[in-house]
C-alpha cells in the first residue's frame, strides 16, 4: 500500500487508518510466522510478546492482557512451558502466587528469529527526521491510550450485562 501521496485531509485520515489497520495484521502476520516455526499458535505468540514486553508476569495479569478466561490462560502457559519457552516460579511478593517468565535458553533461540526486522525497522526508524520521530511517538501513544480506553470500555460492557 502506497500511503504517501497527497489529498485532501479526510482521504489523508482515510490512508492514516488504513496504515494502522494494514501495520496491525503485517505484525500480526510476522508473529504467526515465527509461531509457525517455533510449533506456537498465534495465541501463544501473543503471550510470549506480552512476556517479552512486560519480563515478568502472573497469569492473572497474562488473563487480563490476552483477554483469556483463566482456565485458556493456564493451558497456553502449560503449552509454553511444555515447549521450554517459559517457566513458572514462586512469586517472591506473594507466596501463594506464581511468576511467569521467560527461559533463557529459549530467548536466545527467539531473537535471531526476530534480528532482520529489528535491524529494518531500526533503519526505517532511522530515516526519519526528529520532527517527523516527535510526530509519531505522539501518534502512537495517543493511539494506545485511546485502544486501551476502548477495551476498557468494551470490558465494561461486558461485565453489566
Amino acid at each position: 500500500m502506497n500511503l504517501i501521496h497527497r489529498t485532501n485531509k479526510k482521504e489523508l485520515e482515510q490512508q492514516v487508518i488504513l496504515g494502522v489497520r494494514e501495520l496491525g495484521i503485517s505484525m500480526v502476520l510476522f508473529r504467526h510466522a515465527i509461531g509457525v516455526t517455533l510449533g506456537l499458535s498465534v495465541t501463544d505468540m501473543e503471550c510470549l510478546g506480552v512476556l517479552f514486553f512486560k519480563n515478568i508476569s502472573t497469569p492473572t495479569e497474562l488473563a487480563r492482557h490476552t483477554g483469556l478466561s483463566s482456565g485458556a490462560t493456564t493451558s497456553m502457559l502449560d503449552r509454553l512451558e511444555r515447549s521450554g519457552l517459559v517457566e513458572r516460579r514462586p512469586n517472591p511478593h506473594d507466596r501463594r502466587g506464581t511468576q511467569i517468565v521467560i527461559v533463557k535458553k529459549a530467548a536466545k533461540k527467539i531473537a535471531p528469529l526476530f534480528a532482520s526486522g529489528r535491524k529494518a525497522q531500526d533503519e526505517l526508524v532511522a530515516s526519519y527526521s526528529e520532527s517527523e520521530l516527535e510526530l509519531l511517538v505522539g501518534f502512537f501513544e495517543r493511539s494506545v491510550n485511546m485502544w486501551e480506553r476502548e477495551r476498557k470500555r468494551l470490558h465494561d460492557q461486558k461485565v453489566r450485562r
